[in-house]
């Protein structure tokens, strides 16, 4: 009844879907983009008229959530529709290129994956992060093309990029500075990174209109290192910060890569019938690369809000009115549960998704909240958050008394009210615990577990410590 439901509402809207079986699907996702980055949430240093007219066109989440608060781990739950912890990716993976079980385990089903199965042509440009083995590559993992780095992140300028093969790469460090791949094959980049993922995006819309067709735009920006080319940084002279400044002009390219891709949608008269995401796939790390979380409190990596509370946003014209506000939290799960239940795709029926369709909910079809309650677990440090309504029950660290705070009424997480709510708490807490039984543990080592990283942290700490030693003096 949903489907016919949300079928006739479509039919009203918008006569271009009577000869469209499928949606598109565009998920743009930006890197450590900080949750008041947007202007759609209030920023007002940085212009973002493309990304916020996904939000003007569609809807605006002011509760959107990512399933975690670091990257990998972050991007398994998009990419599977399913809390991570339930298949133990629940750290950064170590690149390794001999390992079939250092990262996305092959036993998990992709959005990619399923979509294949009913016709769409699948693509996904950028940061991977889920895997650099062969067999967990994105061409064996659901995608007909792969356009970008395996790795956790990468530089931007072409000069910098001088490791060719990918065989050759050693580390995570070292994937920073190889080659971009066109499925395994590298290719020489001439442009700013942002650039050559936008202008790529571009031409596999323009090569895909007249077929369903899934792009997953995974721009590694604004994630260090902090580079950005004149052209972006001469946009931002009234920011006196240095940092602040090339993160500025990193967003600002990927605000006109959206630029491009949604003139492009416009132009091929195929907007009507394309739902596009916009996310972070986490919070900003506010130290590191100088994003802005707002009133939240915390950053990447974090339990709190600051940690994988994001910008996040939803255009589909021809079904959804624009110009909306949802309030209920919604989750990064939801995508792969939304695109699934319109097209028919396939899940594996002993793996159910997490997410659900968030149509019926932005159409008013559906008036419930989409979710009970939305978890996070940190397993390595035994913390734990799980928002329900306006509340949200926080462990802060192994063996803490859970704490609870009224989002509703103090967003940036300042008033534990536990005791005010003691049955509140007990019954988050027991459905904290149920769901905990659901998980497995960590099936790999993570990147802050090898000798490089504790060498890259031990430096870190020794230069802040002389630092405060100089200025002390």
């Amino acid at each position: 009844m949903k489907k016919l439901l949300l079928l006739t509402s479509a039919l009203l809207l918008s006569p271009v879907l009577h000869s469209v079986e499928k949606p598109n699907l565009i998920v743009i996702m930006t890197d450590d983009m900080g949750y008041a980055d947007v202007g759609f949430n209030g920023c007002e240093d940085i212009p973002t008229p493309h990304i916020d007219s996904i939000a003007s066109k569609g809807v605006k989440f002011s509760s959107g959530y990512t399933s975690y608060s670091v990257c990998g781990p972050s991007r398994a739950g998009f990419i599977t529709g399913r809390y991570q912890q339930r298949f133990g990716f629940e750290r950064n993976p170590l690149w390794s290129l001999t390992d079939p079980k250092s990262a996305l385990p092959l036993s998990e089903m992709t959005i990619g994956q399923s979509l294949q199965k009913v016709g769409y042509k699948t693509a996904i440009i950028g940061k991977w992060h889920l895997g650099a083995e062969p067999s967990l590559r994105p061409n064996k993992r659901g995608f007909d093309e792969f356009f970008g780095h395996l790795g956790g992140g990468h530089k931007f300028m072409p000069e910098d990029l001088n490791i060719v093969k990918t065989e050759d790469v050693k580390n995570e460090s070292d994937s920073y500075r190889s080659w971009i791949t066109r499925n395994d094959t590298p290719v020489r980049t001439e442009k700013y990174l942002t650039e050559e993922f936008s202008d790529e995006a571009v031409s596999f819309v323009e090569g895909n209109k007249d077929k369903p067709f899934f792009l997953f735009l995974s721009y590694n920006a604004p994630h260090l290192p902090l580079q950005a080319t004149q052209k972006y940084l001469d946009r931002f002279d009234h920011i006196s910060d240095p940092k602040r400044k090339v993160y500025a002009a990193m967003v600002s390219a990927v605000d006109d890569g959206v630029g491009q891709i949604m003139a492009k949608l416009h132009k091929l008269k195929i907007e009507d019938n394309t739902i596009v995401f916009f996310l972070s796939d986490n919070g900003g790390p506010t130290t590191k690369n100088h994003s802005d979380n707002g009133p939240l409190k915390g950053s990447k990596s974090d339990i709190w809000e600051g940690g994988y509370r994001v910008p996040f946003a939803m255009q589909y014209t021809g079904v959804v009115k624009g110009g909306q506000v949802y309030d209920h939290p919604v989750s990064s799960l939801d995508i792969f549960a939304t695109i699934a239940d319109i097209s028919q795709s396939p899940i594996h029926k002993d793996k159910p998704l997490d997410g659900v369709n968030l149509v019926p909910y932005v159409t008013g079809e559906n008036t419930a909240a989409p979710h009970e309650q939305l978890y996070l677990r940190k397993f390595d440090q035994s913390r734990y958050a799980v928002r329900q309504g306006d509340y949200k029950l926080v462990i802060p660290w192994k063996g803490a008394p859970p704490q609870l705070y009224n989002l509703s009424k103090d967003i940036g997480e300042t008033k534990n009210i536990a005791m005010n709510h003691p049955e509140r708490v007990q019954e988050i807490n027991m459905l904290r615990k149920a769901w905990d039984k659901e998980l497995m543990d960590p099936i790999f080592l993570g990147l802050t577990s090898s000798p490089a990283w504790k060498a890259k942290v031990a430096r870190e700490k020794a230069k802040k410590a002389a630092a405060l030693k100089k200025q002390n003096k």
